[in-house]
């Protein structure tokens, strides 16, 4: 497994290095064996009572993503809080990652959806001075990617949505071959919107 570890407005000493390389390395061996490469963060958060906080990012296979932050006053605690939350994900989804692995490996290049991923810019905050003509119609594209979409039963997309962290993903559904999304809702729950009539 390739590992970076980095340091924002902190400096990393090889001695926390050696400590993410070796608790990865364990995870990596006791859950899973197949993790490419693994990244983490250290940055300061706070003001006044600096605390650090640590992001973990483990690519477990092709577009799957293991994601856990955790912060605390000691880097090392901040890690050991994250990497816990890793250990945890790959724990609850040890069988499913095993079986969606050896799926994804047979899985014919025409079964995934190519797609463009837009990042549009936070519209901005309007007061009663604004002028109505400086007021665009149209988002701000700030950001564009290429994104697979990937064919997938509800069960794996919500395991994927919980270990990548993100907000919401979109699949094709394997039961009838149409575009499905599932979404973290505000209560904690997992949405799943399925449209119907999908040609």
């Amino acid at each position: 497994m390739e590992l970076n570890v980095h340091g924002k407005q902190i400096d990393v000493g090889d001695s926390l290095r050696t400590h993410v390389e070796d608790k990865l390395e364990d995870l990596n061996q006791k859950y899973f064996n197949h993790a490419t490469f693994a990244t983490v963060t250290f940055s300061r958060e706070g003001h006044g009572h600096p605390r650090t906080k640590a992001h973990v990012s483990i690519q477990l296979g092709k577009n799957i993503m293991v994601v856990a932050d955790a912060t605390d006053a000691d880097p090392y605690a901040s890690f050991e809080a994250a990497a816990t939350k890793v250990g945890k994900q790959l724990r609850r989804y040890k069988k499913k990652l095993r079986d969606h692995h050896e799926r994804l490996e047979q899985t014919p290049e025409s079964e995934i959806v190519k797609a463009r991923d837009y990042v549009l810019a936070a519209v901005p905050e309007q007061d009663d001075e604004t002028p109505e003509a400086s007021i665009s119609d149209e988002p701000i594209v700030v950001a564009e990617m290429s994104k697979d979409i990937e064919t997938m039963s509800v069960s794996e997309a919500v395991m994927r949505l919980d270990l990548s962290g993100e907000p919401a993903l979109m699949f094709r559904n394997g039961s009838h071959g149409g575009l499905s999304m599932v979404y973290k809702r505000s209560d904690g729950n997992v949405g799943w919107v399925d449209p119907e009539n999908q040609d």
